[in-house]
């Protein structure tokens, strides 16, 4: 019998990552099957065939994009390639949706199934792209409990699938947060265990976490480290973790750290964010997934983000939603704070830092909120029940 191909498309790292847990959990539901496509080193160690490296392709804001034009316009021809060469069974398709949805048309003149897994946020901006999602996917995964909603309501086939952070944590050690009453019985959790110890000896720890591509590195890290140079004089024994993602390249942060010399109370890590967020009792994050795994981990949060003033007046024109952070748009509203821009400056993020750390009943009322949005991300599982519809996808079942 003819092995089942696969290709599977992740252009960012988030996408990488969580596509590498897909295609092992698939591989561990059925043998032999061969994967080809785009990513990064988190694909490849799952054993994908990589046919374009995704650091190629990354890109942050709207007027970045035409700096890696020539690299995408390359990428896609690669693909056709492949698509027309190998014919596999079923194409991936993981965020990046405008890459992507050029992938799911050159899929679709094939007649090769299409399943799309972290969907485009359509219902952010951009949302005339649903009727070519609904003519081009054959079907969509969401992670997010609302989209599921969405999709319906424009006759696009839906199965919310849960969020993929949740995988970190094992079923026995998760627990229902509309159980817990007190910020005692949260912490609990293993993964508040050490924020505790670290609150009764009085230091606080503040997390910093820039982003996952170097681009926002470089913007956020500067501005982030002048905040932690603020608060360092305004509260005592106060200490920084500075979380670099693997993604990164190290002489950025280097390069920024040289120009920081008088941030001296910092611990530079590139640990798993699970870790770090177990010692911080707040953090100071860039907007993305890492800021909805600081909820799940019931850290308090304030998000930043800055862009190019180009791609930020592009963005105010074509984004339909008043929140741009996960947590406050899955909670319907601003349940920890957003700096945008102009409002991400050191005295700013510097101001709000310091206020959350001296409401200490609104922290603890906070991080049971945060639970409660924990708890609407569906479940550990996300990679079994997308590798169900996958599998099934591949056998004619969906």
């Amino acid at each position: 019998m003819k092995p089942k191909h696969v290709m599977i498309i992740a252009g960012e790292a988030s996408g990488d990552l969580h596509g590498s847990k897909l295609v092992r959990t698939i591989c561990n539901k059925k043998k032999g099957i061969y994967f080809c496509g785009i990513g990064g080193q988190a694909l490849k160690k799952a054993g994908v065939e990589i046919l374009v490296d995704a650091s190629e392709l990354s890109v942050v804001g709207i007027t970045e994009v035409f700096s890696k034009i020539p690299n995408l316009f390359r990428a896609i021809a690669t693909v056709k390639r492949h698509l027309k060469s190998i014919k596999p069974d079923l194409v991936i398709l993981i965020d990046f949706p405008d890459f992507n949805l050029k992938i799911a048309s050159a899929a679709k003149k094939l007649d090769i199934p299409v399943l799309y897994y972290i969907s485009p946020q359509v219902w952010a901006w951009r949302p005339g792209r649903v009727k070519i999602i609904r003519k081009l996917v054959n079907h969509v995964a969401v992670i997010l409990p609302f989209e599921e909603d969405f999709y319906r309501k424009h006759n696009v086939p839906v199965t919310f699938v849960g969020h993929p952070l949740l995988d970190n944590y094992a079923k026995n050690d998760y627990h229902q947060s509309s159980s817990l009453e007190t910020k005692e019985r949260a912490d609990l959790q293993t993964c508040n265990v050490k924020r505790v110890e670290n609150e009764n000896h009085d230091i606080p720890v503040i997390g910093l976490l820039p982003g996952s591509r170097d681009r926002e590195v470089i913007r956020h890290l500067p501005v982030m480290l002048d905040a932690a140079q603020i608060l360092k004089g305004r509260v005592k024994n106060i200490k920084f973790i500075i979380s670099i993602a693997p993604s990164v390249e190290k002489k950025h942060v280097e390069e920024i750290l040289k120009k920081h010399k008088e941030i001296s109370d910092y611990e530079l890590t590139t640990e798993d964010v699970k870790k770090v967020f177990e010692m911080c009792r707040i953090a100071v994050a860039a907007s993305g997934t890492v800021t909805l795994e600081a909820a799940i981990s019931g850290t308090p949060t304030v998000i930043i983000y800055k862009v190019s003033p180009v791609s930020y007046w592009l963005g105010k024109l074509m984004v339909q939603v008043k929140n741009f952070g996960l947590v406050n748009l899955i909670a319907g509203e601003n349940i920890v704070p957003e700096l945008l821009q102009d409002e991400a400056s050191p005295k700013h993020i510097a101001n709000t830092v310091f206020n959350m750390l001296n409401d200490a009943k609104g922290l603890q009322k906070l991080r049971k909120k945060l639970f409660e949005i924990r708890d609407m991300l569906g479940g550990p599982g996300a990679s079994e029940r997308v590798a169900e519809i996958a599998l099934n996808m591949m056998e004619k079942k969906y």
